[in-house]
């Protein structure tokens, strides 16, 4: 609605028309015996007008007021109801001769007033005023509409108020063009809009299952089998190229509108025009586009699983030519429904793009995910253009939004929920930032140098996969001027500083940012030894590289080259998604740095005192090497192995030598049992020498057998009970 409460202004243009009767008759639904020269102001409620919009009567009297006063109250006014008597001639011409001329100099051309012609008195004549008003209605477009009543008989009282807030709540000026009997571009536009967000597969035409949508949509109501072949035969009679393959097409849907405006319908165009959340002007409201959505500091946002599969949808509906990619025509029709083109040519090297450098879906999901993660706002305003409330049947696009948990709460707890990272990329001029960003994307060095200068892009954003989960890592490439980085510009989940190894001068700049902004912060850092297909410089640095992260206890810097034949490596981005997801668990020690050396081994807290063994950690041969390396169950093995020896010690270690011999006692060195599970334990050195020799006699002591089988079977049910605890902390 135009406002929550309007003003319709009575002005009488002859002497004794009725106006001020036809108001007070309204009111008290008898005629009045007596009647003033004009009467006070009078509000109607909401609770008894059909539209559930207050409205406020205001009565001007010519012989009482001031052109002045007449001027204060048009510029309130919404709606100017000009009463004229059927009987008297001399009241018709003053509408066209004074009082629509006065009340145009008042208003702009753009903006004009609606107004309501009301003939009084019909009862005292027994022929209609139409033949005489329809020539004026046609010369003054402002004209709403006319009505003929009596305050004697009460008739059309009603109707004449419910037309003047109907001329308020759904005027006819912004959608149609009586001079042209059209309806304007701007409703056009609009409708055109609702059209192509209803035809759900895009196919140009509104089946009977999308025309049902549609009616439920805007009007709550499906619509019955019959009601839909009666609307398509109205549309068939009238033009050729209405229906086609028994659905509405575009043609047709227009044409029905234009209808419904011709035949004062039009409140019907304005309940689909605002549902699908356009206001008066034709534009799409402030509420509609941006709905109020908190975020508190340091939470991310990102899309949900409904939001994406709308994407999909989308995406779906415009890929015709079904290549998992959108061609330039493509795109272009998919953002018909947006008042401007809101990618640009650098969107395809932000994101990964086909050998045609056409959008991919992963691509094109990467792009939202991009633009919910930096500018929340322009989101919801790109998810209202495409209609995501209407058709997903939300109350807002905010609906589409996760809004991340804090990330000082995600350390604490150990564990995240974000499925977007990002990754702030520093280093000096050539040092080789926009190769490492355009490498992520797939695009080795000779696919880079293809790329204008002015369609590049400082994001580049795709997924990778973490112990089986994909995640979104978005690089962004910083101005390398360390001195004026701003809060926005270190906020980040990793950084990855890159220096290029043939210029000597290169890694000065990444030590100089380390040592200012991150020595001290809690964010992993990465050191990347770019264009290491080049001859390698030394640094003019006091320390080499290789020093410098040992000193700051740094993994070691990752070499990387984008200068090759095929796609380059994407192992170092799947590492700083790790890094990013689990900054709580990696150990930066030197001696830890197995977490960049192998292809995707991380080492967690609850990893802390494992022998890694293998590249993945995932997998149960790599779970069971490391439990069987752990140093809590060798130390139990030690034990046990212990246990044994000295129980069979005390049956007897000696074997005494025959008494023909020197009295001479030796001591006889046997073989000792080394089972397969004690293999290491043989040589631990906390366990005394002396107890590694046993007889062969002992050895087969029943009690013996029988403790160790009861020991073996400890030892088992410990380690069962250390792989579940560690599945468990994974």
């Amino acid at each position: 609605a135009k406002a929550s409460s309007f003003r319709p202004l009575s002005l009488v243009v002859f002497d004794a028309v009725g106006k001020t009767s036809l108001i007070m008759s309204l009111v008290s639904e008898e005629f009045p015996d007596e009647v003033p020269l004009r009467a006070e102001e009078i509000t109607i409620p909401a609770d008894v007008t059909p539209e559930r919009v207050p409205t406020h009567i205001v009565d001007y009297s010519e012989a009482e007021q001031s052109d002045e006063q007449l001027y204060q109250e048009i510029s309130k006014a919404n709606v100017i109801c000009i009463v004229y008597s059927v009987n008297n001639k001399k009241s018709i011409e003053k509408v066209t001769s004074h009082w629509i001329p006065l009340i145009n100099e008042r208003t702009d051309k753009d903006s004009r007033l609606p107004l309501i012609l009301v003939g009084n008195k019909s009862d005292l004549v027994e022929h209609s005023s139409m033949e005489t008003i329809l020539p004026i209605m046609n010369q003054f477009s402002e004209i709403e509409t006319c009505v003929e009543c009596s305050a004697k008989n009460l008739k059309n009282i009603s109707e004449l108020f419910y037309y003047a807030q109907k001329a308020v709540l759904h005027p006819t000026g912004p959608l149609y063009s009586p001079e042209e009997k059209e309806m304007k571009p701007p409703c056009i536009r609009a409708l055109t809009r609702i059209f192509k967000l209803s035809d759900l597969d895009n196919d140009g035409i509104l089946n009977d299952y999308e025309l049902n949508f549609f009616q439920r949509t805007c009007f709550n109501i499906p619509l019955a089998p019959q009601a839909l072949e009666d609307v398509k035969n109205v549309v068939r009679k009238n033009m050729s190229d209405g229906v086609k393959d028994n659905g509405l097409t575009l043609k047709g849907f227009l044409f029905l509108h234009t209808l419904f405006i011709q035949r004062g319908r039009h409140e019907t165009t304005w309940t689909v025009l605002r549902r699908f959340g356009h206001d008066d002007d034709l534009e799409l409201t402030q509420d509609y586009l941006f709905p109020l959505l908190k975020i508190p500091p340091d939470c991310t946002t990102e899309l949900n699983h409904n939001a994406y599969l709308f994407l999909q949808s989308v995406f779906d509906k415009h890929d015709k030519d079904r290549d998992c990619a959108l061609s330039p025509d493509e795109l272009k029709d998919l953002f018909k429904v947006f008042p401007y083109m809101p990618w640009g040519p650098d969107v395809n090297n932000t994101v990964c793009t086909n050998e045609q450098g056409w959008i991919t879906y992963q691509g094109y999901l990467s792009q939202w995910t991009l633009t919910t993660y930096l500018d929340v706002q322009r989101c919801l305003e790109y998810l209202g253009y495409l209609g995501y409330s209407i058709i997903q049947e939300q109350e807002s696009q905010a609906a589409a939004i996760t809004i991340t948990r804090n990330k000082r709460i995600d350390l604490q707890k150990k564990q995240t929920q974000r499925s977007v990272f990002r990754c702030n990329v520093l280093g000096a001029r050539g040092s080789g930032k926009s190769g490492f960003l355009q490498a992520f994307l797939g695009r080795n060095l000779a696919r880079q140098k293809r790329i204008r200068e002015d369609h590049k892009s400082y994001y580049a954003i795709s997924t990778t996969y973490v112990y089986g989960q994909e995640k979104y890592l978005l690089l962004h490439e910083v101005l390398p001027d360390f001195e004026f980085l701003s809060e926005a510009d270190l906020a980040c989940d990793v950084v990855c500083l890159v220096y290029d190894i043939s210029n000597p001068r290169s890694f000065e700049y990444c030590a100089k940012v380390y040592k200012k902004h991150f020595l001290d912060s809690k964010t992993p850092c990465v050191i990347i030894a770019a264009k290491s297909d080049l001859h390698e410089a030394r640094q003019y640095y006091s320390l080499s590289p290789l020093d410098f992260c040992r000193k700051h206890k740094l993994h070691p810097p990752q070499m990387f080259t984008c200068n090759t034949d095929e796609a380059p490596s994407k192992d170092i981005y799947t590492k700083l998604t790790t890094m990013a997801m689990y900054p709580f668990g990696i150990q930066l020690s030197w001696n830890c740095h197995m977490i960049l050396t192998l292809p995707v081994c991380v080492c967690f807290c609850s990893h802390a005192k494992l022998r890694c063994m293998c590249s993945c950690n995932r997998c149960t041969s790599c779970i069971c090497h490391n439990l069987l390396n752990s140093e809590l169950v060798r130390s139990v093995k030690a034990k046990l192995y212990s246990a044994v020896l000295n129980r069979s010690l005390n049956v007897g270690t000696f074997l005494l030598a025959d008494e023909e011999s020197s009295l001479t006692h030796q001591v006889h060195a046997v073989s000792f049992v080394e089972d397969s599970v004690y293999m290491e334990s043989s040589v631990d050195p906390f366990v005394p020498v002396c107890n590694r020799h046993m007889t062969q006699a002992d050895l087969k002591n029943s009690t013996f057998w029988l403790r160790a089988s009861v020991g073996a079977t400890v030892f088992a049910v410990l380690g069962f009970a250390m792989y579940k605890a560690l599945l468990k902390q994974r």
